[in-house]
C-alpha cells in the first residue's frame, strides 16, 4: 500500500482545549458583510413565485398561462402547469449547478473573496438583463447569469463564515447565511406585494431590484479580509497568522494556527481534491455533502417558497391575498432563523434537525388532509379552512427555519478537512441546486397530478431524513473545524469506514 494512503486527513492530534479567542467586532462585521451573498439567493427564491403570478409578466412572456389563469376554477391544481414557466424559474438553478463546480477550484486557488466578487458581478449582470428583458431569450440569459452568481456565492460564503468563526459560536455565525437568505425571501415578498399593483411593468422593478444585494455583495467582497485558512493554504502563513490574531482578539492562537498549518500541508499535497474526496477516509463527509442538501430540498420548502403565491391562488385566495399570505410565510421564515442562531451552539445540530423534522411531518400531513377532504377541482376553500392552511404552512416554515434551513448549509460547510473543503462545498451546492432545479421544474406538474398528495410525498421524505440524522449524523457542536476527522472515528457507524491512525506522541510540542 502506498505511503500516501496512510497519511491522516486534517490534523495529527486534538488541540481543541487549547483554542483561545473571543467573538470580536471585526469577525462579526466580516460575517455580516459576507452573508449578504445569502440575501441574493433568498431574494430570487422569493421574487420568482410572485413575478410568475403577475398578469403583466404572464401576458408578455407566457400568454397561454395567462389565458388558463382566467379560467381559474376549471382545474384548480393545473392552471399554472407550463414547462416554459417552470423553465423560467429553474434555469437559474441549472446554471448555478455548473457554476458551483467551476467556482470550487477558483475558491481554492484564489481564495474565498475571489468567488464572492465573481458571484456579485454575475448577479449584477443577470438582474440588469431581467429587468430590461424584451423576449424569452433575454429573460433566460438573465436567469442564467443569476445562476452563475448563485453558484459562486453559495460556494464561497458558507466556507468563509465557517472559517472565520470561533469554534464555540461557529453554528450561530454560519447561520448568518441562512438569515440573509430568509431576509432576502421576505424582502422579495414585500416587493412583490407592492409591485403587483404597478401593472403592467411592476415585474421589471421586482426583478431589477436584485441588483441592490448584488452590488453590496460585490463591494463587500473587495473590502473583506481573506480567511486565515485560505491564506495559509495558499502559502501566506504570516498574513494568515496576522488575520487570525485580529479576528480572535488575542495573540494566543498557537494551537489553532498549528491546526491550520497541519491541514494546509496536507491540502497542498493533494492535487486533485475531487478525486481525493472519493477515498474511503472521506466517505462520511461525502455522504453529508450529498444527503444534507438533498434532504433540505426534499422537505418541500422551496416548492412552498417558489410558488407560494401560485399555491395560494390555486387554493382560491385572491391575487392580493395570495401575495400577502406568502409575505407572511417569508416573515415567519426570517424570524425562525433567530431561534436557530440562539440555540444551535447550545442545543446542538441534531436536536434542532430532529425536532424540526417531526414538526414538519405533522404540518405536511395536516395540509394534505385538509386539501384532500375540503378542496376539489371546482371549489374554493372556505375562509376558515384557508386561514387554517396558512397557519399550518407557517408552522411548517417555522420548523424548517430553525432546522433544515440553516443546518442544511452549516453542517456540510464545517465537516470537511481543508484539502477537500472547496470541493466538498462545490458538491454540496451542486447537489442543492440540482434538486432545486428538479423540484422547480416538476412542482407545477406534480401539483397538477398528485394534487393534495404532493404534501404527503414531501412528508415521506422528511421522515427518511429525520431517521438519517438520528442514526448517522454525529454532533458537531463545539468541535474545531480542522479536527472534525476525530469525530467520525468515534461514531458507532463511521468508525467502521474511516481508518484509525496512530496519534502523535502527547509529549510532542504544539
Amino acid at each position: 500500500m502506498p505511503a500516501g494512503a496512510l497519511a491522516p486527513t486534517g490534523v495529527a492530534k486534538e488541540r481543541a482545549d487549547q483554542y483561545q479567542g473571543r467573538v470580536t467586532l471585526y469577525v462579526v462585521i466580516a460575517c455580516i458583510v459576507a452573508a449578504v451573498g445569502g440575501s441574493i439567493f433568498g431574494y430570487d427564491i422569493g421574487i420568482s413565485g410572485g413575478v410568475t403570478s403577475m398578469d403583466g409578466f404572464l401576458r408578455k412572456f407566457f400568454h397561454s398561462v395567462y389565458i388558463n389563469k382566467q379560467h381559474a376554477h376549471e382545474n384548480n391544481y393545473c392552471k399554472y402547469d407550463n414547462q416554459g414557466l417552470a423553465a423560467f424559474t429553474s434555469s437559474l438553478y441549472l446554471a448555478g449547478l455548473v457554476a458551483s463546480l467551476v467556482a470550487s477550484p477558483i475558491t481554492r486557488k484564489y481564495g474565498r473573496r475571489a468567488s464572492i466578487i465573481c458571484g456579485g458581478l454575475s448577479f449584477l449582470v443577470g438582474a440588469t438583463l431581467n429587468a430590461a428583458a424584451v423576449n424569452i431569450a433575454m429573460l433566460l440569459l438573465g436567469r442564467i447569469m443569476l445562476g452563475v452568481g448563485i453558484g459562486f456565492g453559495n460556494q464561497a460564503v458558507p466556507l468563509y463564515l465557517s472559517e472565520m468563526a470561533p469554534t464555540h459560536v461557529r453554528g450561530a455565525l454560519n447561520m448568518m447565511f441562512q438569515l440573509a437568505t430568509t431576509l432576502g425571501i421576505f424582502t422579495a415578498n414585500m416587493v412583490n406585494y407592492g409591485t403587483q399593483k404597478l401593472e403592467p411593468w411592476g415585474w421589471r422593478l421586482s426583478l431589477g431590484l436584485a441588483a441592490i444585494p448584488a452590488f453590496l455583495m460585490t463591494v463587500g467582497g473587495f473590502l473583506l479580509p481573506e480567511t486565515p485558512n485560505s491564506l495559509i493554504e495558499r502559502g501566506s502563513k504570516e498574513r494568515g497568522r496576522n488575520v487570525l490574531v485580529k479576528i480572535r482578539g488575542t495573540n494566543n492562537i498557537d494551537a489553532e494556527f498549528q491546526d491550520m498549518i497541519d491541514a494546509s500541508d496536507l491540502a497542498n499535497a493533494i492535487k486533485h481534491p475531487f478525486r481525493n474526496i472519493l477515498e474511503r477516509r472521506n466517505r462520511p463527509q461525502l455522504v453529508m455533502a450529498i444527503c444534507m442538501p438533498t434532504f433540505q430540498i426534499l422537505t418541500g420548502i422551496n416548492s412552498i417558497l417558489f410558488y407560494a403565491p401560485v399555491l395560494f391562488q390555486s387554493m382560491g385566495f385572491g391575487g392580493n391575498a395570495s401575495l400577502y399570505s406568502s409575505a407572511l410565510t417569508g416573515a415567519v421564515l426570517a424570524g425562525s432563523t433567530f431561534i436557530s442562531i440562539a440555540t444551535v451552539d447550545r442545543l446542538g445540530r441534531r436536536v434542532l434537525l430532529i425536532s424540526g423534522g417531526i414538526q414538519m411531518i405533522i404540518c405536511q400531513v395536516t395540509v394534505a388532509i385538509i386539501l384532500g377532504v375540503k378542496f376539489g377541482d371546482n371549489q374554493e376553500l372556505s375562509k376558515g379552512y384557508s386561514i387554517l392552511v396558512v397557519i399550518v404552512i407557517c408552522l411548517f416554515v417555522l420548523a424548517f427555519g430553525w432546522s433544515w434551513g440553516p443546518l442544511g448549509w452549516t453542517v456540510p460547510s464545517e465537516v470537511f478537512p481543508l484539502e477537500t473543503r472547496s470541493a466538498g462545498q462545490g458538491i454540496t451546492v451542486s447537489v442543492n441546486l440540482l434538486f432545486t432545479f428538479i423540484i422547480a421544474q416538476c412542482f407545477l406538474a406534480m401539483l397538477c397530478h398528485f394534487k393534495f398528495g404532493i404534501f404527503l410525498f414531501f412528508a415521506g421524505w422528511i421522515t427518511v431524513m429525520t431517521i438519517f440524522v438520528y442514526f448517522f449524523l454525529p454532533e458537531t457542536k463545539g468541535v474545531p473545524i480542522e479536527e472534525m476527522i476525530f469525530l467520525w472515528r468515534k461514531h458507532w457507524f463511521w468508525k467502521k469506514i474511516v481508518p484509525e491512525y496512530p496519534q502523535v506522541d502527547n509529549n510532542e510540542s504544539v
